[in-house]
């Protein structure tokens, strides 16, 4: 992704775009996808021998078309080698695999990126849906900082919030007020945003429930708070200085109950391959059964952590120690190197996605490839999992942008099968190429439910000018089931919401500083509302309530009614 300021749309095109911005519908016709869709493969026959236990490990001996190798493999799909080294004590013994769907987290709320190993869930809970409609409840302001060469005002990609329902001994012991602490449906917001600071806030009404964080160091991605419900929050820093204060690289661990950042280690990295740039925008996972998170690094380095985590809630204190296991790797194309993608997990199998385009499948407990192939061009957004209904395995859903390969190429929107790096359909959408802002999908995909069970949503930016493109494609067949053009495009994530009635709503954000409400059934739009500046960052949702900032210095907080 180009790192580039802005402060924001130019007038005359803002104008244009906030005056089109009413009662958008979607296009009938999908005939500006270029492109069919391959002809759809099976999935790869189910994992024989294994119970169906969602959190149970798979045999890399049991993967279908699975050979082991020594740091070597052959690429998927195309031709030379795939080759990867481990820097550092990996523990192979410790096993190392994620639960399924609502398993991620023992407390509730959207605890990552995407909410969970999957990046499937942006929203917990469900909401109850009279209006239709959306309405600011409260903002609170946050600031711009210059960095870098330029300014960078409130928060930006990926940028989506953290809403936790802590439990009551865990926020005794970071000493909130009596009102939160004896309210079972209190639930904070932890957001780290291009100030520098994490600002800590009621998701009901705004207030401030401690003091922010100050982080020192501007943050661009989404941080993660640790599932086990322990008052730690790890965030990466996204630019190297702070109003010209220079901010050196690192991976940074925050004490909820200090207030303050207690662990972390150091971006500029001399095991990397990428040389002066160690910034981490992905979001952690945290596999809670064995004390590892599993994060990408700018730098082009993965990195397996063992916490050596505990948290006395009675003695109200909590303790972080961190241990690295890295993994260096290279593929025929690779050149850039960077992950800016948070990484996916599918039980003990974890997906990584780079600036050179490699998507790649490991084995979390060994930190051996399994498979990788060339998505064609950079890859910032976030593999969305979708695992089989019956049997093992799963589908990933996976994008590109227009950057390498210039004017020519177009964006490519793929379901892959996440054990053997299969393609089973391909839909392929024309976007332009702007060496300054990304086209393409930067945005992570949205699984339909409720009455859009079925389709995956793909929010393509810049498919024309400073136009984007919603499209729904049917996961079974790759067909393109609607599409919806857009005055304004988008870096920012749609956000399924569950109403209580079965139903799902969706809302995503645009460059005009719009929070549309849409049904994802049809593309429909049901409401919209103007925050008033670009907004990058990809909202969470709890229940009702929806959370965002954006270029227009405010953090909101947003009813859906």
């Amino acid at each position: 992704m180009r790192l580039v300021a802005r402060a924001g749309a130019p007038l005359a095109c803002f104008v244009a775009l906030t005056a089109c911005s009413g009662g958008l519908e979607p296009t009938s016709d999908p005939v500006t996808v270029q492109g069919i869709p391959v002809a759809t493969k099976q999935p790869a026959p189910a994992v024989p021998s294994l119970i169906a236990d969602d959190a149970a490990p798979i045999p890399l001996d049991q993967i279908p078309g699975y050979t082991a190798a020594d740091g070597e493999r052959a690429m998927t799909g195309s031709s030379g080698a795939f080759r990867w080294s481990l820097i550092g004590e990996n523990d192979p013994d410790t096993p190392v695999s994620f639960g399924g769907a609502g398993t991620y987290s023992a407390v509730p709320g959207v605890l990552t990126f995407r909410g969970d190993n999957h990046r499937s869930q942006p929203a917990y809970g469900t909401a109850h849906v009279v209006d239709k409609k959306l309405s600011i409840v409260w903002t609170h302001p946050i600031t711009a900082v210059q960095a870098f060469g330029g300014t960078w005002s409130g928060a930006g990609w990926t940028g989506q919030p953290l809403l936790v329902q802590w439990p009551e001994e865990t926020k005794t012991a970071m000493g909130l007020a009596e009102q939160y602490v004896s309210d079972p449906e209190f639930t904070e917001v932890l957001y780290p945003v291009f100030g520098g600071v994490i600002h800590r806030l009621d998701l009901a009404t705004g207030a401030v429930t401690k003091p922010a964080i100050e982080g020192s160091c501007p943050f661009k991605g989404t941080g993660s708070v640790d599932p086990r419900g322990y008052p730690l929050l790890y965030a990466g820093q996204g630019l190297p200085d702070r109003n010209g204060v220079s901010c050196p690289w690192r991976y940074r661990i925050f004490d909820l109950i200090l207030n303050r950042e207690v662990a972390g280690w150091a971006g500029a990295d001399p095991d990397s391959p990428r040389s002066g740039w160690g910034a981490f925008d992905s979001s952690a996972l945290v596999h809670a059964a064995s004390d590892h998170l599993l994060v990408g690094g700018e730098n082009g380095l993965i990195y397996k952590a063992k916490l050596n985590a505990s948290f006395d809630a009675a003695a109200g204190t909590v303790s972080v120690d961190p241990t690295l296991t890295k993994v260096r790797f290279s593929a025929p194309n690779s050149s850039r190197h960077g992950i800016e993608s948070s990484i996916a997990a599918y039980r003990n199998i974890f997906f990584t996605q780079d600036n050179d385009g490699v998507l790649a499948a490991w084995d979390a407990t060994t930190l051996t490839n399994i498979w990788a192939r060339s998505v064609d061009d950079d890859g910032d957004a976030t593999v969305l999992v979708e695992p089989f209904e019956n049997g093992i395995g799963a589908s990933l859903y996976v994008g590109n942008e227009i950057d390498h390969r210039g004017s020519a190429g177009v964006t490519n929107l793929r379901k892959i099968d996440a054990l053997t790096g299969e393609l089973l359909w391909q839909v392929d959408v024309e976007s332009v190429y702007d060496s300054n802002t990304n086209g393409g999908l930067v945005a992570s995909p949205m699984l339909g439910r409720g009455q859009a069970a079925g389709l995956v949503i793909f929010n393509v930016a810049k498919t024309s000018g400073y136009a984007g493109a919603l499209i729904a494609v049917d996961t079974a067949s790759g067909e393109v089931r609607w599409r919806r053009d857009l005055p304004a495009y988008s870096w920012s994530s749609p956000v399924g919401i569950m109403a209580d009635d079965g139903s799902q709503y969706a809302v995503f954000c645009d460059y005009a500083g719009l929070m549309h409400l849409f049904d994802p059934a049809t593309g429909a739009e049901l409401d919209s509302i103007s925050l008033g500046g670009n907004i990058e960052s990809s909202p969470a949702a709890f229940g009702n309530m929806i959370v965002v900032a954006n270029y227009s210095l405010n953090i909101y907080g947003i009813k859906l009614s």
